[in-house]
């Protein structure tokens, strides 16, 4: 795909970033590094990087969209770390290709190419992840709010089965790999999970998302 549009121009002589290759993988954080005509270089800038988690066919259709992260790096040397935990989940398969620019005098971008897409998967939450997880959870548990709604996020279909089949009634089930698919206690605690997030310091529901 060639990129034409956002200020962005063409220039053939630019490298298409070749034989990527993904390594030291955290839950949150991974280098990259590709194979590239050395004799470009010096006028490479910038590396566009662009980052999706890999469709999944059966995610429910009511949880929240993954909006596709478009990184822009400085030219640094090679292997490159990318670090994030607010774009990168635990236990979870990306898809990932590369561009490489130069910033022109008027602030545009000449790109290449973009290069081929490599899969990967992040690893699991380390034992620190999950002691820092813990002391968050409990400093947050100090600070409790009241509330007054909460929400149960499942389909049409799971409500009417709860209606026709089970007599009104949500009957507990083993969590699965929604939210975070590293969290310890998926496929593992049994229950009926409701999600809350209230306004800052009143407790009154939100005036955007029920999630938090």
């Amino acid at each position: 795909n060639k990129s034409q549009d956002s200020g962005i121009a063409e220039m053939e002589e630019l490298p298409v970033p070749q034989n990527i290759k993904i390594s030291n993988i955290t839950c949150d954080s991974f280098k990259i590094c590709w194979d590239m005509d050395s004799r470009a270089k010096e006028r490479i800038t910038h590396y566009f990087i662009d980052l999706n988690k890999k469709e999944n066919k059966n995610a429910n259709k009511f949880k929240h969209k993954d909006v596709p992260t478009k990184l822009v790096a400085k030219a640094v040397p090679l292997p490159m770390t990318v670090r994030g935990h607010w774009f990168l989940s635990p236990r979870t398969e990306y898809t990932v290709a590369v561009q490489t620019a130069s910033k022109q005098s008027d602030r545009d971008y000449a790109v290449s190419e973009w290069s081929e897409i490599v899969e990967f998967c992040t690893a699991d939450y380390s034992t620190v992840h999950l002691t820092q997880l813990l002391e968050k959870a409990e400093a947050i548990a100090g600070r409790m709010l009241p509330f007054s709604v909460f929400y149960r996020n499942q389909n049409k279909e799971y409500f009417d089965h709860a209606r026709h089949a089970q007599e009104n009634k949500m009957l507990p089930s083993v969590k699965d790999n929604s939210g975070s698919h590293g969290s310890p206690i998926s496929g593992k605690l049994e229950g009926i999970f409701f999600s809350c997030n209230t306004e800052f310091n009143t407790g009154a529901p939100p005036q955007d998302s029920p999630y938090g």
